[in-house]
Parts: C-alpha cells; structure tokens; sequence
C-alpha cells in the first residue's frame, strides 16, 4: 500500500519537473462553462441570434490571461472602472487558480517591474514552442471573420470619456508624482493577486504562446482591458488565439471598452462595451460571465444604471425587423442595454433566446400571431406577473393569437393577451385605403408623454387598428379617426393587476417610423413604462441629425 505522504511526494517531485513548480494538472478539475455566441438568423442576414451551448473544460488545460490591468491611465474614468473591476477579477483568477488553471498576468509595456519576481521568471524559463503562429508577436487589428461586418463604434479619437477639467486635473496629478500623463503604466493594478508558486507575467505574444503549448493548454479566458483595443489586439489577445485555433473565450463582464460617449453611435460607455461584445461574439469568438465561476449574478459597474430591455421582433407585416433596431440605435442606447430576441426564420412558433428574460428588467412586443411553445409562452406570461414594464407596438394587440384557431401540439396561445397586459381590445383594423387622421383627448394635451412628443402631428402611415373599448385603468394619449366610424384609441397607458405598467400605440408602421414625432412618442412611452423621463421632441431631432451624420462617416 503507498502512503499518502509518498504520493504527495510523488506529485510534488513531478509538478517541480514540469516548470518548476508543482503543475496544477496533478490536482485539475472540470469547468462547465455556458459559451454565448452569435450566428445570422439566415444566410446573408444583417440580425443575429443570440446562442448559448455548454462546454465542459479540462482546467488543467484552461489559462486565463489578465489584459493591461494597469495600476494608472491617462483616462482618469478608464481608472475607476478597473478600480471597481479588479477585485472581481482577483476573486475569478483566485477561484480558477484553485481548480488547476494556469494564471497568465499580462500588463504590457510594464515587464521591467517583475524583473526580479518568480512568476515573470517562470515565463522567461518556459522553451519557446517549436512552432509559432504567423504574426503571434505582433499587434492585430482585423481577422477575416470581421472583414465584413461594420465597427460598432467610433474610437478613432482615442475614446477617453473624461470631462475635460478632470481630465487636465488627473494629468496634473500624474505629472506631480513623476508619471507620463499619456502613459502612466508601471504595473498591474495591485489588487489583482500574483502567486508567486503558480503565476505566469508577460505581455510578449511569443512567451504567451510557448507558455500555453507548453502546458498543453487549449482553452483560454481572456479578461481585462480594453476590450475594443488590447483585449481584442494585442500579440496574446482574442483575434491572434481565435485565429491560430485556441478555444479562446472573453469574459464579457470582466472587461471595459474605451469609448467615449460623445463619438458615434452616441450611445451609453456601457452600450459602447456592449456593442464590441456582440461584434466579438459574431465575427471572433464566444464570451462567458463571471457568474459562471463565481456565482451569483454577472459583475456589473456601479454606474452602469441603464434598464435591460428586451424587444420580442416577429412579424412581417411593417418592417419592425428594420425599423425597431436603429430606432433602439439612435434613442435608447443612453437609458437602455436593448436586446433583441428574434423569430425563428424557419419555426413561424418560435422566438429565439426567449431564456434572456430572466435577465431583463422591460419587455417590448412587436409580434404579430405566433403560438409559442408552450415553456416559452410560460416564461413571458411569468416576466409579466411580476409586474415589470410591457410595451407594445402595432400587432402586439394580436401578439399570440390565432383567430380562435388551434395552435400546432406543444404550442400555446394567449387570446386574452391584448386585454390582461396593455387593456385593449382588438378587434380589426379599417380598411387600408382609409385615412385616418389623430386628435388628443382634452385630458391628454398636459401628458408627460404627449407633451413631450408633440405626437399630434404624427400623420399615420397605416390602417386604423379597431381598438376600443379599453379596460379601466387605461389613459388614452390620442385617438383614431376615419370619416364616419367613431374614435379608436391609437396609444395609451395601462396599469395592470399586478400593477405592472404597459405603454400601447397601434401605430409602427414604416412610414411612423420616419417620422419624428412618433419616434419621441415611443421613446417616451418606453421611458414612462421603466420610470424614467422622456426625451423631447427637439432632443429626438437632434439625435437623429447627429445621429445621421456620424453613421455617414463611419
């Protein structure tokens, strides 16, 4: 019988053979990871489902690499969120580190630092592989995969989100303690721990590369900053591994874009990191989130406040597919992480990820009569118990109904959908060559929303839907008119019974959506379902010509 003292031993004596330390393959584990990635609805197609399969890892075969955590930055906004970030990262290093992954510090530009520390000497020790991939201690800045696709943001000026006079303040402080303010770098951030009988240090895509041969390591994490610059660039960063073949993943919340607001698309900084993680997902590699390791729920700033809404789009009669998208673009992306869950293009009774409204704070419908499978029915019948905002525009009044027909085995509907979550009562629309024109109640000219819209001047782009007579509880902003036929509400607020509030227009055509006034009547119906003011009017035009402009130069 072989005592436990000689087999430790045993893995001691080995682990010191292979690098000089005892390798965390004597003691791996598994991962079971959930690998978030994006594919084209259809062949061709600009949209994207959102897709999840599950992966189990090898840890002993798993690195993360730690991207220019810098102790300092020029951006002094940049600092504060890798101050907020970097103990998160501590905790998903400490916990992998435990299960057997290899940790992979990678400050760049700060190696002389750790000339004397074990783990940068462990890097330097490890033989260079005896193949190497193309460029792999080069800089990268496109893979084929992303030749295609548009950049989601403007940062040609650098993306420092800074306000100018704190920002020359912090270039003032970096100067009087003997930093270079455009590159203040020395280290890594100290709250991110290095283990000296474990870690690795090294920002060179060539020691990174032998590091991983040779351990035996196919599977990475990457983490840090930034992700629209080195995460995705640098020789060891996401383009170079996805390309040389690793099964390389980013962990989407542990990262941080340089972007700047005030650089198109004008979006929220977290919006900008949002739209590099879906151009990340689409075109180089997966993503996880640290919640997966960790636990609990996804790491998430703390000034990052904007509300999760996710827009339901299947229907094919007035362009939403084209129409919501750029819409959410120009007047939400400020106050709103959007998502946009899509019809199947094969299974009419089917909406892809329906699952991510377990995340998502507001529900936007625009689906015109599906009848879900059953489960998926389930989950937005139970988004909406728990009286959480609902908005609907055109078919949602007939999201999921079949005219009384009976839904295919499996499926369900919801026929009393219209009335229990916006108060409607759909019935039909007027014919399309009739006219109708809008009118507000006297009770509604002092609305926030129509005030704020200037929605009296929308000239309706389709039919008139035949709504009327609404629930209690329901405030019409404006009304319907076709010549001879009595008035049907065209938009209005309802507070359900669970107390949840809805906003409904049966307005959404393409031709509505050309128009000013009813892009801030629905962007002011959004913000009043999720509690939050409206823009105006004049901000909505505003945005649209900056907007505009931006895009064209993109």
């Amino acid at each position: 019988m072989i005592s436990r003292p000689f087999t430790l031993w045993v893995l001691f004596v080995t682990g010191f053979c292979f690098g000089g330390v005892a390798t965390p393959a004597a003691f791996a584990q598994t991962l079971d990871l959930n690998l978030r990635y994006q594919e084209p609805t259809a062949e061709g197609s600009s949209r994207y489902h959102r897709l999840v399969r599950s992966e189990r890892w090898d840890a002993a075969g798993t690195a993360v690499i730690v991207c220019d955590m810098w102790d300092s930055h020029h951006c002094v906004n940049a600092v504060r969120r890798v101050t907020q970030l970097a103990p998160r990262i501590d905790r998903f290093c400490d916990t992998l580190r435990e299960q057997g992954v290899t940790i992979i510090h990678a400050p760049s530009s700060c190696m002389k630092a750790y000339e004397d520390h074990p783990a940068r000497g462990r890097a330097m020790a490890v033989p260079q592989a005896p193949t190497l991939p193309d460029d792999i201690a080069s800089w990268c800045n496109q893979i084929p995969s992303e030749e295609a696709a548009a950049y989601p943001i403007d940062q040609s000026a650098g993306g420092e989100d800074d306000d100018a006079q704190e920002h020359r303040q912090w270039a003032d402080r970096l100067v009087a303690i003997g930093r270079n303010p455009r590159a203040p770098w020395q280290r890594q951030v100290d709250t991110i721990t290095i283990d000296d009988q474990q870690d690795f240090i090294s920002d060179s895509g060539t020691e990174i590369w032998s590091i991983l041969s040779d351990r035996g390591i196919d599977n990475v994490i990457l983490v840090g900053v930034h992700t629209n610059m080195c995460v995705l660039g640098r020789p060891f960063g996401l383009r170079r591994l996805a390309s040389a073949g690793k099964n390389v993943v980013l962990a989407r919340d542990l990262t941080d874009t340089m972007y700047d607001p005030r650089a198109w698309p004008y979006a929220s900084h977290f919006t900008g990191t949002d739209l590099i993680v879906d151009h990340i997902e689409r075109h180089v590699c997966p993503t996880i989130s640290s919640d997966q390791v960790l636990g609990g729920r996804a790491f998430r700033f703390a000034d990052d406040h904007r509300v999760r809404l996710l827009m339901l789009i299947a229907e094919n009669e007035y362009q939403t597919n084209e129409t919501l998208p750029t819409f959410a673009a120009k007047h939400l992306s400020q106050h709103f992480s959007v998502h946009v869950a899509w019809g199947s293009e094969t299974d009419r009774n089917k909406i892809v990820a329906l699952g991510d409204l377990a995340d998502a704070d507001a529900l936007l419908v625009s689906v015109r009569r599906r009848a879900l499978p059953e489960r998926d029915l389930l989950l937005i019948q139970k988004f909406v118990r728990q009286g959480k905002p609902v908005i609907g525009i055109r078919t949602a009044s007939h999201a999921f109904s079949l005219r009384g027909k009976q839904p295919p085995a499996g499926n369900a509907v919801w026929e009393s959908f219209d009335g229990d979550v916006f108060g409607g009562s759909y019935t039909n629309h007027y014919g399309n060559n009739l006219k109708s024109t809008l009118q507000l109640p006297a009770d509604a000219a002092e609305d926030p929303i129509v005030s704020a819209s200037g929605a009296a001047g929308i000239l309706p782009g389709g039919s008139l839907y035949k709504t009327a007579p609404l629930l209690p509880g329901a405030q019409i902003l404006m009304q319907g008119i076709v010549d001879g036929q009595p008035p049907q509400p065209v938009a209005w607020t309802f507070i359900r019974n669970d107390g949840g509030r809805s906003f409904y227009t049966s307005l959404g055509h393409a031709d509505d959506f050309a128009q000013a006034q009813f892009e801030a009547l629905l962007s002011a119906g959004i913000h009043w379902a999720c509690g939050l003011a409206p823009h105006t009017l004049a901000e909505v035009k505003a945005q649209n010509k900056r907007y505009a402009a931006g895009a064209g130069k993109q």
